[in-house]
């Protein structure tokens, strides 16, 4: 799985990641790993008719592919392409369509924080994880270039540990959710 990422930064591929199903689908494959339309459907509760469509949307666009390496005979196996989705909004200005789809789409984002969020909450984390996890809500006054710049920094510390992940039996997903939400002025 490519760890630079995919950038949406334009409506037709915003229109096809937009979709809660596209995203849990998507999700599903980059936590999970390569399946097959029938495994992701049994995983989210759909038929595997409706999750091969969406599948095929997404690698229309190019969030997924077919695993070459595990491919079966009977049943096409899919991946994630890239480990992550960065979400542009600069090029749809005023666009009433591009603003409800971003909204979709952030609102499946901010449910899948919260879930993790639950999950953390409810314990049950092994011992050696307890002292290294937790939530920081970092207040800086910065200009929209400094800002930029810290998101660079973080995107390129993130894809450096994507890099290098482990196949250690002690390693484990961590999802690391990377908020940059400017307050209005009061």
């Amino acid at each position: 799985m490519d760890s630079s990422g995919k950038t949406v930064s334009d409506l037709e591929t915003l229109k096809a990641i937009a979709h809660p199903l596209r995203m849990g689908l998507l999700a599903a494959l980059r936590e999970h790993g390569p399946a097959t339309a029938s495994e992701l459907g049994r995983r989210l509760g759909e038929s595997s008719g409706s999750a091969s469509y969406h599948l095929r949307q997404l690698e229309r666009y190019g969030f997924v592919a077919d695993d070459d390496a595990k491919q079966s005979r009977r049943e096409r196996r899919w991946k994630a392409v890239h480990r992550q989705t960065d979400f542009r909004t600069e090029g749809f200005g005023s666009d009433v369509a591009a603003q409800a789809l971003m909204r979709a789409a952030t609102g499946h984002s901010v449910d899948y924080l919260m879930e993790n969020v639950g999950d953390y909450l409810r314990g049950g984390l092994a011992p050696e994880w307890e002292p290294v996890l937790g939530i920081n809500d970092w207040l800086l006054r910065l200009t929209p270039e400094d800002a930029a710049e810290l998101m660079d920094r973080i995107q390129g510390l993130l894809a450096d540990f994507a890099s290098r992940e482990s196949d250690s039996p002690d390693a484990r997903p961590v999802a690391w959710h990377v908020l940059a939400l400017p307050r209005r002025p009061q």
